[in-house]
């Protein structure tokens, strides 16, 4: 399992990595857990990174399963980590900590 904590303006995300499945929390709603289905995803972030989808009125279903796809094509978790710091990097969060199977944790520069 790998854990990333991301800063987004006054908010702290949590992206959790178990294989597979990639589950994120935000301090804005509690700190809950939830898969990606359970986000609030912007239809303008879903464009910028699949242009097809603009015109599209089920983009979100699509993009979602576009992120499930790509996840499953990586190799492990460090590959999916490192994707998912890259992806969220593009849309202004700053990854701060990284830790791994409950090791103590690593600050990302």
């Amino acid at each position: 399992m790998i854990e990333i904590i991301f800063y987004f303006a006054n908010e702290i995300v949590l992206v959790r990595i178990r294989g597979q499945t990639v589950t994120f929390a935000s301090s804005v709603y509690g700190a809950r857990e939830a898969p990606i289905e359970g986000l609030k995803i912007s239809k303008a972030g879903a464009e910028m990174e699949f242009p097809d989808l603009k015109d599209n009125p089920d983009w979100k279903n699509i993009a979602i399963e576009r992120f499930r796809q790509k996840i499953m094509s990586l190799p492990n978790e460090d590959a999916v980590a490192n994707y998912i710091i890259q992806d969220l990097t593009k849309f202004g969060y700053k990854a701060r900590y990284k830790q791994k199977h409950g090791f103590r944790r690593e600050a990302i520069k």
